[in-house]
C-alpha cells in the first residue's frame, strides 16, 4: 500500500493520521492527515487532466471509488480548491487553487520580472497590456495593466487565448516547443493530431516562420471585431518562451504597424524582460 492508499469505504477519516508519511531528516517519518492526502490525489488528477472532469472520471484517474470521491469533493469545493460547473457537472481547479497558483507565479523570474516593466510600458503606450503565460487551456492571461481606452472586451486574468484565433496564440504556436503546442491544442480543439486543419498547414506554418523572424505578431479585429492587438514574445537565454506580452487597443486608435511606436515600445519592453531573466 503506497502513501495515497486507503481503506475501502473510509470517507469520515479527517482526522485520521496516516501511519506512512515524509522522512525527517533524522530519518524518522512524520505523521500525516491521510484524508488530506486522499483529497490530494483528486487535486492531482484533475492538474494532470488539464481540462474539467466528470465524476467518474476523476474518480478513476485518482484510483478512488465514484461514491467516496463525491464526498472529498464536496469538501474541496467548500473550500475553494475545486469547483463544479452547473451545466457540464464536470469539475474545475477552483478560485482558491487559482490564488495559489498565481500566489506560485508571482515567485518565478519571468512574472517579476515582467510585472514592474508592463506596468510601465502600458502607462507610456496608453494601451492596456496583458502577461500571458502556458496554461493547460492555453495562453493565459496571469497579469493585467489596464491604460487608457475602455475596451469592449470581456478579458481578465484567467482569459484564455485561442490559439489561431489570436495575436498571443500564434506567438505561442511560433515560440513553444510541439510537445506542449500539440497538448494545448488537443484541450482547445480536442484533436490532438493536427495542429491545423491539413489543407491550411502550409499557411499556417508560413505564418509562424514570419512571426519568429519578426518578433511580433498582431491581430486587426480579430477575434473581436474593434479591437486589435500586438503580441510579442519573451524569450530566456536559451531562446525558450517563457512569457507573452500583448497590448490591446481600439481599432483604429492602435497602431498596430511592424514599425509604429507602440509595436517599438513592446518588442523593446519584451527584450528588457528577457534581459532580467537572463541575469538572475
Amino acid at each position: 500500500m503506497d502513501l495515497f492508499s486507503i481503506q475501502t469505504g473510509d470517507v469520515s477519516g479527517m482526522a485520521k493520521t496516516a501511519k506512512d508519511g515524509e522522512t525527517t531528516g533524522a530519518g524518522k517519518q512524520q505523521r500525516g492527515i491521510q484524508s488530506v492526502e486522499v483529497g490530494g490525489r483528486l487535486l492531482h488528477a484533475l492538474a494532470q487532466a488539464r481540462a474539467p472532469l466528470a465524476l467518474s472520471d476523476l474518480a478513476a484517474s485518482a484510483e478512488i471509488a465514484p461514491g467516496q470521491a463525491h464526498a472529498y469533493l464536496v469538501s474541496l469545493t467548500r473550500l475553494g480548491l475545486i469547483k463544479r460547473d452547473e451545466l457540464s457537472g464536470r469539475y474545475e481547479p477552483g478560485p482558491l487553487s487559482l490564488r495559489l497558483g498565481l500566489m506560485q507565479l508571482a515567485n518565478q523570474p519571468a512574472f517579476r520580472a515582467a510585472v514592474p516593466r508592463v506596468a510601465a510600458l502600458a502607462e507610456k503606450i496608453g494601451f492596456s497590456v496583458a502577461i500571458c503565460t502556458v496554461g493547460p487551456q492555453g495562453p493565459t492571461i496571469v497579469r493585467y495593466e489596464h491604460a487608457g481606452f475602455p475596451l469592449h472586451v470581456n478579458l481578465h486574468v484567467g482569459t484564455v487565448m485561442s490559439l489561431p484565433a489570436t495575436s498571443t496564440g500564434r506567438v505561442f504556436c511560433a515560440f513553444l516547443s510541439s510537445a506542449a503546442l500539440q497538448t494545448m491544442w488537443a484541450n482547445q480543439s480536442g484533436d490532438a493530431s493536427e495542429i491545423v486543419a491539413p489543407a491550411d498547414r502550409n499557411s499556417f506554418d508560413a505564418t509562424l516562420a514570419a512571426i519568429r523572424e519578426r518578433g511580433i505578431e498582431r491581430g486587426i479585429d480579430a477575434p473581436s471585431p474593434g479591437i486589435s492587438s500586438l503580441a510579442a514574445p519573451v524569450l530566456n537565454a536559451d531562446n525558450q518562451l517563457c512569457l507573452a506580452l500583448t497590448v490591446i487597443g481600439p481599432s483604429g486608435t492602435i497602431d498596430v504597424n511592424w514599425d509604429s511606436p507602440v509595436a517599438r515600445a513592446l518588442q523593446q519592453a519584451a527584450r528588457e524582460i528577457g534581459a532580467d531573466i537572463a541575469a538572475t
